[in-house]
């Protein structure tokens, strides 16, 4: 898995691909195939901490962007880390990628985390609760018409320089209420770019019944 997630972010237009971790078992299996490793500590609270010693460690630059794929993405198109790449600059040194929720039951789904998002693509808030809210239809527990609803995925990009910040926040109610991270910037004044994905990302793998499912669409693919 942790290779072909590998490969897949080579593939991207990204100058190197790490694979940062505090599994000796995972570095092995990234060296084996010619992976670049960097050891982290066990104790990071968050990935976002673990990216941040990871940046210091390669000794990236201020103005140096990060994407952090998770590990447990082995079907993650390029394209995706591409984009939410591109979409920092020197106003908005955070960014996410969202897409559009076609099944109603997902708007009600506290474990499809929804987005809303401004005219300028900037993020209002993330929450676990059906954002927004339709005042005059939700009672009757339908979806109504004319709304869109946004699920976030959780890929970012960071500079370096935004990393270094965040480390020094501590979480505030909104994110322990939440247990969204990324509430973390925006409760500190952090803006966040949101866009939806060019492409959609396959489920990962979080259970092993999802290895099944993503071997069948490898060997479709194949």
């Amino acid at each position: 898995m942790i290779r072909r997630v590998y490969e897949q972010a080579s593939n991207s237009n990204a100058a190197a691909v790490y694979v940062a971790t505090d599994d000796v078992r995972i570095a092995d299996e990234v060296e084996s195939f010619g992976g670049r490793i960097v050891m982290t500590s066990p104790d990071h609270p968050t990935g976002t901490d673990r990216i941040f010693e990871a940046a210091n460690r390669i000794g990236l630059r201020d103005e140096d962007i990060v994407v952090n794929v998770q590990g447990d993405e082995p079907l993650i198109p390029p394209s995706v880390i591409n984009k939410v790449a591109e979409m920092i600059d020197p106003g908005v040194q955070m960014s996410t990628l969202c897409e559009l929720i076609d099944n109603p039951a997902e708007v009600f789904d506290p474990n499809v985390v929804k987005v809303v998002f401004d005219a300028n693509g900037l993020a209002l808030y993330f929450s676990r609760a059906p954002i927004p809210w339709s005042r005059d239809h939700f009672g009757s527990g339908t979806v109504p018409e004319g709304i869109s609803w946004y699920r976030h995925l959780g890929i970012y990009a960071y500079t370096a320089a935004m990393l270094a910040r965040f480390v020094t926040w501590n979480p505030g109610p909104l994110e322990e209420a939440e247990k969204l991270e990324q509430l973390r910037a925006l409760s500190n004044g952090e803006k966040i770019r949101v866009a939806v994905s060019p492409d959609k990302i396959p489920p990962g793998i979080d259970v092993p019944e999802d290895v099944e499912r993503t071997l069948k669409v490898l060997k479709e693919g194949a």
